[in-house]
């Protein structure tokens, strides 16, 4: 990850490997961390390395059972998400 990282996103990304993450080859990982767990500075940042669509379209193909219940219940309004129980 980027030197210029916010620290907030650092911070919901602490069992992986920083060095080795990329903004890119890494979005599901860091889209889904930070929707879950992510502070307000975290999801801005989110928003402005990826386009609405591929937050959604990521959101969407993460199971339900991963999801923190309060952070599914506001995405499921913001994104117009449904994640499924289990991935088919």
């Amino acid at each position: 990850m980027s030197p210029l990282t916010p620290q907030s996103v650092k911070a919901v990304l602490w069992s992986y490997d920083l060095n080795a993450l990329e903004v890119q080859k890494d979005k599901k990982i860091i889209i889904f961390q930070v929707l879950n767990f992510g502070s307000e500075e975290a999801i801005k940042w989110l928003f402005k390395q990826y386009r609405f669509t591929d937050v959604e379209q990521i959101a969407n193909t993460i199971p339900l059972f991963q999801w923190n219940k309060k952070s599914l219940s506001l995405w499921k309004l913001i994104l117009s998400i449904n994640p499924r129980s289990r991935i088919i």
